[in-house]
């Protein structure tokens, strides 16, 4: 009986690969990860090894984990999308396999393949992901390598506050072999930050095999807010609104969201990282959304404000085109040269000079009131994404462009301001002479918000039962 549920299992989950079809066929390529690999190498010390660890899983509730996201260092530099796994990149070729590369992953298991979906297993990760030397995650503790004879050990922070299963192969063991071969009690600061240069370094300039895949999350993303703009309306909610985006995103083949959506109507605009989106209705306020799609990897991060009954106040009018203006003026120096720290100078300049003409403010020094952060991050795989800050702009890095301004009530300024958040986000490419705004197909200017806020949606015409 035993053996036929051994067989009953392997049976479905051969099933279950035989059946898995239609797939998407525009991830990143095997060549796209073999060649970012190759340029981490490239950008290693002689003698040096780097180790890679995949993220932890995290419980949702109870027995039930969060669905899972891969370490982006990981993925740009495997494809590989499951926990409990661990790359090693060797500077130069090892032992008398002449091997310079070795990826251990999760091992295939029927049963749980049955409760949890399929597993790559060594196999799938040669023939999928293009790896030579793909070993199961148990056979990293006997891995016959002399470790300490590099000179160099390249490594992230590592990890803390993960589960055991008491294998001593899932990500707990693999972090606890990886600490007794190599002699690691504490982090090293000086292979963590070697790491985190390399990794800045590379992945702060983007292929066009990524650039595809940024134009694609960015411009669904625009789709959605498009769409919200012709469905908002005075008694939809924040949560109604938050949904739009969502099935559009997915509409498209968006994996999710790069983050947890901002959707925020009045004094919850006014919030930076407002994550409620709770509030039954949006009313006549400005509603914020800071919203961006996750595609393959890859995140958008794009915001509009946009007024719930079609029409910007006077008073909302005037900060929205404050915002706007400081934007416009950042954009006329987004091009290789630049520093980076400018982008941000040049929105403050912009802001400080606007609000002290509209008597919110009369000491510059107060502008940090009501526009409390930076301009601009890189995005791409995170959607604060890794690169070089203290640099300067170069050829196809990209980043967003967002001033704002935010006036909760209470503020120290004439009370026809207050509740009035605005942050308008766009996220450009650097090219050879100038930028590409990706996300230019979603309106900014107040006029064409208007505009488009006129037209109907076919979210508009759904109609669901009452409970």
């Amino acid at each position: 009986m035993k053996q036929f549920f051994s067989l009953f299992a392997l049976f479905i989950t051969f099933s279950q690969i035989q059946s898995q079809e239609n797939l998407p066929t525009d991830y990143l390529s095997k060549e796209f990860h073999k060649g970012r690999r190759e340029a981490f190498r490239n950008l290693m010390p002689a003698n040096s090894v780097a180790v890679i660890f995949s993220y932890p899983e995290r419980v949702f509730s109870k027995d039930i984990n969060y669905n899972y996201h891969q370490n982006p260092d990981l993925y740009y530099l495997t494809g590989y999308k499951e926990p409990d796994a661990v790359l090693l990149i060797f500077k130069e070729t090892q032992g008398n396999d002449k091997y310079n590369e070795v990826l251990f992953v999760r091992e295939r298991n029927a049963s749980k393949e049955t409760w949890t979906g399929r597993r790559l297993g060594t196999e799938g990760a040669k023939s999928k992901l293009g790896f030579t030397n793909v070993y199961n995650g148990k056979d990293f503790k006997d891995f016959s390598i002399d470790f300490k004879k590099f000179d160099k050990l390249i490594y992230d922070k590592i990890p803390t506050d993960i589960g055991n299963d008491k294998s001593g192969f899932d990500l707990y063991g693999l972090l606890e072999t990886f600490k007794s071969k190599f002699g690691i009690i504490k982090e090293n600061e000086n292979s963590t930050d070697l790491f985190t240069s390399i990794t800045n370094t590379l992945r702060e300039i983007k292929t066009p095999e990524e650039m595809d895949l940024m134009r694609k999350t960015v411009k669904l993303s625009c789709i959605a807010h498009n769409e919200v703009m012709k469905a908002v309306g005075p008694d939809m909610s924040e949560n109604e609104a938050d949904g739009i985006h969502a099935y559009i995103h997915r509409h498209y083949g968006a994996e999710g969201e790069g983050y947890p959506p901002i959707v925020g109507a009045g004094a919850n605009g006014c919030i930076l990282h407002y994550g409620e989106n709770n509030a039954t209705k949006i009313d006549n306020q400005l509603l914020l959304m800071d919203v961006g799609s996750e595609y393959h990897g890859y995140s958008a991060d794009v915001t509009r404000t946009i007024p719930a009954n079609g029409k910007f106040t006077e008073e909302q009018k005037a900060i929205y085109q404050l915002v706007y203006d400081a934007q416009e003026e950042v954009f006329k120096i987004c091009k290789p040269g630049t520093p980076i720290q400018n982008l941000n100078q040049k929105a403050k300049e912009i802001i400080t000079n606007g609000l002290i003409k509209l008597g919110i403010i009369t000491d510059p020094k107060d502008v940090r009131l009501y526009y409390p952060h930076a301009c601009s991050h890189f995005l791409g795989l995170d959607v604060h994404d890794k690169g070089n800050y203290m640099s300067n702009l170069k050829e196809n890095m990209i980043l967003t462009v967002e001033p704002g301004i935010y006036i909760p009530a209470n503020s120290k300024c004439d009370k026809k301001w207050w509740n009035i958040g605005v942050r308008i986000e766009d996220d450009l490419a650097i090219t050879k002479d100038s930028y590409e705004n990706l996300s230019a197909e979603s309106p900014r200017k107040w006029q064409d918000i208007e505009k488009l806020a006129s037209q109907k949606s076919t979210f508009n015409e759904m109609k669901f039962p009452k409970i």
